[in-house]
């Protein structure tokens, strides 16, 4: 809701209105549009990497089903952990729904899972950006103003 909010004042805010502002009032809209902009870009930089998470699962399904049954693996407890096993049903697998969750699914219901997360994630993505763009170019036009402001202030030499 705050973000959608956000967004919505953000196309009030015009070059002529940022003309009219005061030097403190144009501070202020550019620090929080600064600090906007930067809070988009720590959530894109989380959503880039939940993806790239999707995709190595989404790829390893997709090695898992190739695999016949029997097959001898090593099965990663940690990111630098692994112990031996042994491929018991390809096409059963649990899939981490969130918050130390896992749910049984099907190989091609794992596969759809991850599918549709990264298509969310990335439908997100793209919509961020679009905010992020727009709060970006409002913090530089308000820059814009401040400084021609501050220079028409500064006494000539």
């Amino acid at each position: 809701m705050a973000s959608s909010r956000g967004a919505g004042s953000q196309q009030v805010i015009r070059m002529a209105d940022l003309e009219m502002m005061s030097l403190d009032q144009l501070k202020a809209v550019k620090e929080q549009a600064d600090i906007e902009v930067n809070l988009l870009q720590d959530s894109l930089n989380n959503i880039r990497t939940a993806t790239g998470r999707l995709e190595n699962a989404s790829a390893a399904l997709h090695d898992l089903s190739l695999r016949p049954q029997g097959k001898k693996m090593l099965v990663p407890l940690t990111a630098s952990l692994y112990v031996p096993g042994i491929l018991d049903d390809a096409d059963k697998v649990l899939v981490d729904i969130g918050t130390g969750y896992f749910v049984e699914k099907t190989m091609a219901q794992g596969k759809d899972y991850c599918q549709r997360k990264i298509n969310l994630l990335k439908s997100n993505f793209d919509q961020l950006i679009e905010v992020a763009s727009k709060k970006k170019t409002l913090a530089d036009e308000a820059g814009v103003v401040l400084q021609a402001k501050i220079k028409q202030l500064s006494p000539s030499s």
